[in-house]
């Protein structure tokens, strides 16, 4: 009895010098201020509960992912000398891209081309079509790829490439992908597909990998094409899953410098992820589209030094001058976003966020509305998607910028997952987003109930929901 006593004893303390240290930790080391008080209160207070979910889930920055970059000095210095020698005429320009520049390490370029591409049929049909086409290589990542009929599709495809001599190239999140069975890698690998983390793919390698997430859904083929947006690979993003109904989503595909620069992306990310150097191998020849648009590839994630995924909406946000259109199917801002978004109303822009109205995650459905009074209050414009589900990842500024990614308007994209966003200087992208939004808002309803007028498990939910915000 004695001895169990003891052990008992000892345990408590090890347990509170434990959680004093992590709480300590999360004082230095996370990466907002209401983070680091939600961690100490926690740890302090329920260390038996506390503890084991710090080991999970306790964020910190995350160091030496950028190792790519580093060593690809070369390749990123041609692209910027491309960058510097079609640079973009700054007398067309209507906006400072200088900060999307310095958010993105990289500078604009011009004699880019653009498509958009609505919802899973184009998008899906765009990409088995460049899988297709494919002569030399394909990078191939998405956050989320099923064993269903649609990750069968691409499976067959990306096969059939490889055994034409395509190289392919497949990476998946640990996370996002846990479901993904055995036997779809391995028909891939027997095919003579790269595999990144093939023995790790039933789950994250280490606690790192559970809380970031690489949520990027990206294709290049050839080092001449890029896709880009926020479709995963299942047929619920071609809108045949009875619970959400019509899937309403965005792709874009590219032309020019901005692939290279996506492609660099996927360098890094396949580089952390195998250990293996892919710069000589692709090409870096950088053809210009006769679009002759201006863009950038922004790509943000915890790995950064500042926090480049809450600056670049900053960014936006700022420099709009008559609206500014924001799609994301989640809305847990930072404070620094909620401020932009009541400054730029209050200064009289058409400032509009559009959500889903169905629900796909509850517990950040519910923490949006826990912002919404805030921000109306201020005369921004709230609406909710009601035709379908909604999940693009879309904003729109004047009429002359337009992004199209994989960045959602919440804590978790800001700083916890890697992203991506394509961004075109050009009001001929904008027009075309502006188009398409305008068909969501027809489907959506403007929000005007406060959250007081809102039904009980919203009054009640909201307020504890928002608890979660640093990590939703």
């Amino acid at each position: 009895m004695y001895f169990w006593v003891v052990l008992s004893t000892v345990f408590v303390v090890f347990l509170y010098l434990t959680a004093t240290f992590f709480a300590v930790r999360a004082a230095q080391t996370a990466r907002t201020s209401q983070g680091a008080v939600g961690w100490v209160v926690f740890l302090i207070a329920t260390p038996f509960l506390a503890v084991p979910l710090y080991l999970f889930l306790g964020h910190h920055r995350f160091h030496g992912y950028r190792i790519a970059r580093r060593d690809s000095e070369q390749v990123v210095e041609s692209l910027r000398n491309f960058a510097t020698a079609h640079a973009p005429d700054p007398k067309l320009l209507q906006m400072n891209i200088a900060p999307f520049e310095a958010i993105a390490n990289m500078p604009a370029a011009h004699g880019n081309g653009a498509d958009l591409l609505i919802d899973g049929e184009q998008t899906f049909q765009a990409i088995l079509a460049a899988i297709d086409e494919a002569e030399e290589y394909i990078l191939f990542q998405f956050y989320i790829v099923r064993d269903d009929a649609l990750g069968q599709a691409v499976q067959d495809r990306l096969i059939a490439a490889s055994l034409r001599g395509v190289i392919v190239r497949f990476i998946t999140d640990a996370v996002g992908s846990y479901h993904l069975p055995n036997s779809y890698y391995e028909e891939m690998a027997e095919a003579g597909i790269h595999i990144a983390n093939l023995s790790q793919r039933h789950g994250p390698r280490h606690r790192f990998q559970l809380n970031y997430r690489n949520h990027r859904k990206t294709l290049i083929v050839d080092g001449r094409l890029g896709f880009i947006g926020g479709h995963n690979v299942g047929v619920e993003y071609l809108g045949q899953d009875a619970r959400y109904g019509h899937w309403r989503d965005t792709h874009i595909r590219m032309r020019g410098p901005v692939v290279q620069q996506l492609q660099l992306i996927f360098v890094e990310d396949w580089h952390w992820a195998t250990g293996d150097e892919l710069i000589s191998e692709l090409t870096w020849v950088v053809t210009p589209d006769e679009a002759g648009m201006d863009a950038l590839i922004v790509a943000t994630g915890p790995g950064d030094r500042t926090e480049t995924g809450s600056m670049m909406f900053f960014s936006a946000i700022q420099a709009a001058q008559e609206r500014i259109w924001i799609a994301s199917p989640y809305f847990v801002p930072d404070l620094d976003i909620l401020s932009a978004l009541k400054n730029a109303a209050m200064r009289g822009v058409d400032v509009r966020i559009l959500v889903p109205d169905v629900i796909d995650h509850r517990i950040t459905w519910l923490a949006a509305f826990a912002y919404f009074d805030e921000i109306c209050a201020e005369g921004v414009k709230v609406y909710r998607y009601t035709d379908g589900f909604m999940h693009q990842k879309v904003f729109v500024v004047d009429d002359c910028l337009a992004a199209i990614g994989t960045t959602n308007l919440d804590n978790r994209s800001f700083r916890l997952n890697f992203e991506a966003m394509a961004l075109f200087f050009d009001p001929r992208a904008a027009a075309r987003v502006d188009e398409m939004l305008r068909e969501d808002f027809r489907n959506s309803y403007l929000l005007t109930k406060t959250l007081a007028l809102q039904p009980a498990h919203i009054r009640f939910g909201s307020p504890i929901a928002r608890l979660f915000s640093p990590v939703l």
